[in-house]
């Protein structure tokens, strides 16, 4: 606005109605046509004034197709509302060292057709003595949750085929492991897909852990999840 109000201000007389030489009135002017408005006072009174106008108006169309837009899709778009545990822990599952993420439900509704990801990025050298960190997807127990209602634990079993094996949690720090775990599942609300990522560095990693009962029960005997326990860890008692 202040753009074309100079504009207009550098061709006196091309409003029709405005004080010569008034900024105030030029400006106002200026709001009216951008908003295509027009209250009737003051108008384009040369060409050179029709042609400034009608370049405002193109510009304030653009401008609010392009606003509206983004404002679209940064509302529109589903938040996950996923809840995560701040540690991974490293716990006994059948007898095998099994690393586990728990998760929680942060939305009022059940999603469903769950899809979990982790990938592994570990340090690694190769027989040139070339220092580079090389991916992994780990396998895990279950790829494949249809429902996802209040809490869940994503396992990986740490044996011969992980590329976790042999470490311990000084072995994951000084090779810089990093995981990530990424999610994909269906809003049937809003029947649309959501996504999210969280990652996790060496640190947060934890041996011979396990989480604490996280699962509650109102007075009416309704399970629910109490959120603030949904990363407390306690010694593996197997």
């Amino acid at each position: 606005n202040l753009i074309f109000a100079g504009l207009y201000l550098a061709s006196p007389g091309s409003i029709e109605n405005a004080t010569p030489g008034s900024f105030s009135d030029a400006f106002f002017f200026s709001m009216e046509t951008l908003a295509t408005v027009g209250y009737g006072q003051m108008h384009p009174a040369t060409l050179y004034g029709h042609w400034v106008s009608g370049l405002e108006i193109a510009v304030g169309m653009a401008f609010t197709a392009i606003a509206t837009g983004l404002i679209f899709v940064r509302f529109s778009k589903p938040r996950a509302r996923i809840h995560y545990a701040e540690q991974v822990v490293v716990s006994t599952y059948n007898g095998k060292p099994t690393l586990m993420i728990r998760i929680g439900n942060g939305r009022p509704n059940i999603l469903n057709d769950m899809r979990p990801r982790i990938t592994a990025l570990v340090k690694e050298t190769t027989l040139e003595n070339h220092s580079f960190r090389k991916s992994h997807d780990l396998k895990l127990v279950q790829t494949w949750y249809a429902i996802f209602a209040l809490t869940l634990t994503i396992m990986h079993v740490i044996d011969e085929t992980s590329p976790l094996y042999g470490m311990d949690r000084q072995a994951m720090i000084e090779g810089e492991v990093r995981l990530f775990l990424s999610l994909e599942a269906r809003d049937p609300a809003l029947s649309s897909l959501v996504h999210d990522l969280h990652p996790y560095e060496a640190e947060k990693i934890f041996f011979g852990m396990r989480y604490a009962e996280t699962i509650r029960r109102d007075p009416e005997g309704r399970a629910y999840v109490d959120h603030d326990l949904l990363g407390v860890i306690e010694p593996d008692s197997v």
